[in-house]
């Protein structure tokens, strides 16, 4: 019989997705201590985000013990270990006896010094986000494969609400920039007003002038448009309006 899911670990897992709960950071390490907590005979898991493709590359790392952050460190030095063999070919790997294992021997020597008996990795893959649950138990055979199912659901989506977050973030930046340019074109143009004003000019004699002054006194065009609101003048000295003129002949 596979793992049962509780309603309380049901909740848990959909709060994953929510994407004001939680940093990328946090979503993996929320889907570590869930792994330890409901997956049986875990006693630590890791948990990697990677950028996909024909060499994947990890990005962000979060491990529920000190042991484990250094058995991860110690496979991406090396480029080479369980968790490289699961990102770069996408799919699942099981060992239930670490000393009795073959297939990466520069690693499982590190993980019998830390007291790593047994492992397990599950990877999932949300478009251009990879996501890796690596596991581990203290003693032989801790990790039952039919248990291993919840870690696939809890990399599954956990890569889902890291790619989740990550679209966010990169839509409330992208919000953000559009703001503040939104911001510098209004006292921009509200500097053009007073410019227009003062020399009696129209709206692209008024901005070449703010280009010119700009560039003259080596001032970003923005801020140079605000101190011309605020009344400060083009150097910041308080000369205000006054000082548009002779900032215009040079003065």
């Amino acid at each position: 019989m596979g793992p049962q899911i509780s309603s309380e670990l049901a909740v848990e897992i959909a709060r994953l997705g929510l994407i004001h709960e939680a940093s990328e950071t946090a979503a993996l390490r929320r889907v570590t201590e869930l792994a330890v907590r409901t997956v049986r005979g875990c006693a630590g898991a890791s948990g990697i985000r990677w950028t996909a493709g024909d060499d994947p590359e990890p990005r962000d790392v979060t491990s529920t013990h000190p042991d484990l952050s250094h058995l991860i460190d110690v496979q991406c030095a090396r480029r080479d270990g369980p968790v490289f063999d699961v990102a770069r070919s996408e799919t699942s790997i099981f060992c239930s006896d670490t000393l009795v294992e073959t297939r990466w021997p520069a690693f499982t020597p590190i993980a019998l010094q830390r007291g790593v008996r047994c492992f397990a990795t599950t990877v999932h893959r949300t478009g251009p986000i990879l996501m890796t649950l690596m596991m581990y138990g203290v003693v032989p055979g801790a990790l039952d494969r039919r248990e291993l199912g919840l870690g696939a659901l809890l990399a599954a989506q956990g890569g889902a609400a890291v790619s989740n977050t990550r679209h966010y973030e990169d839509a409330h930046r992208t919000a953000v920039q559009l703001q503040q340019a939104v911001e510098a074109r209004a006292v921009v143009d509200q500097a053009k007003g007073v410019l227009m004003h003062a020399m009696g000019c129209d709206a692209e004699t008024a901005f070449n002038e703010l280009k010119r002054i700009s560039q003259t006194r080596h001032v970003k065009l923005t801020a140079l448009a605000r101190r011309i609101v605020e009344g400060s003048g083009p150097d910041g000295d308080g000369t205000g309006r006054s000082g548009l003129a002779g900032a215009r002949n040079g003065r």
